[in-house]
């Protein structure tokens, strides 16, 4: 059995079987030269995600090497040769069949009690303008109780400020720029409400993975990549959506990040052409032995 959380009692839960996701990508560039790259699209060892599998490769045939960054992030390294090349990443991706946890009792932690490597996730960075942000945070969430009540009407005022635009915001664009425009894609939702917590020093940070549409309706747009935001209330990271802005089951975190800046997909030193992007997460059977 497992238990969930609501109003502060603990209700016993059926325990469900997992779901099994197939996940992954593959990129298409053409280059003139041979071009350094690095890609960020495996998916995250820590959590309750369980990944098997697992292959990368690149045609033609490319050595790869891999590291972790600062966040704890796993990336590949290659060089893409001369004229047209392929990443493929795919692997098998185990998920609970729940949604993430819901807890409007949860309160929010002060300044000083928040753990050393947590503080970072407060303050201002490349797309998550919190001093910019700050007066309309404040005005418009300030009175509002502190907890995670306050964290979800952020999500939901974003969610209703933005329209979803492909092509309405720029590898440029501040949390600032979206929030004038009005238009922006789930980078940009997220971009926006982190900041608008971290102006009311709530530490936030990025996340960007697959979603799946489990046990949802498909929104008919071609599969990409998701991004949406963690929040440390009390002692621990919550789960937060302002592009949906509701609980969803299959997240498969790939990185975290103070915004997106911190945890491009791929990151080429040179000049390269995107022909193609796939991304893949959907449920599938599991594989056999697998």
């Amino acid at each position: 059995m497992t238990s969930h959380r609501d109003n502060g009692r603990e209700e016993a839960q059926p325990t469900r079987a997992p779901r099994m996701l197939r996940v992954g990508c593959a990129f298409t560039y053409r280059a003139e030269a041979p071009t350094p790259a690095v890609f960020l699209v495996r998916p995250d060892r820590q959590g309750d995600v369980k990944v098997s599998c697992e292959r990368m490769s690149v045609e033609p045939d490319t050595p790869v090497r891999h590291y972790f960054d600062l966040y704890g992030n796993w990336l590949a390294r290659l060089v893409l040769p001369p004229g047209l090349s392929t990443v493929n990443y795919s692997a098998w991706a185990e998920v609970p069949d729940e949604t993430e946890a819901v807890d409007e009792t949860v309160p929010e932690a002060l300044p000083d009690d928040l753990p050393d490597d947590v503080l970072l996730y407060t303050l201002s960075s490349r797309y998550c303008v919190s001093d910019v942000l700050g007066d309309e945070a404040w005005s418009r969430f300030g009175a509002h109780p502190p907890g995670y009540g306050r964290v979800r009407e952020i999500c939901r005022y974003v969610h209703e400020a933005l329209s979803f635009r492909y092509g309405a915001s720029t590898a440029l664009s501040t949390a600032a720029d979206v929030n004038a425009a009005g238009f922006g894609v789930c980078r940009d939702f997220t971009h926006l409400a982190i900041s608008f917590c971290r102006a009311l020093n709530i530490p936030a940070r990025y996340v960007f993975g697959y979603l799946p549409d489990l046990d949802v309706p498909p929104d008919g747009a071609p599969m990409d990549f998701a991004a949406w935001m963690e929040v440390w209330l009390e002692d621990r990271w919550w789960t937060f959506d302002p592009r949906n802005n509701m609980p969803r089951k299959g997240r498969v975190v790939i990185g975290r990040g103070r915004d997106a800046a911190d945890v491009a997909m791929v990151t080429t030193f040179g000049g390269p052409v995107l022909e193609s992007m796939v991304v893949r997460a959907e449920e599938e059977l599991s594989p056999v032995g697998g």
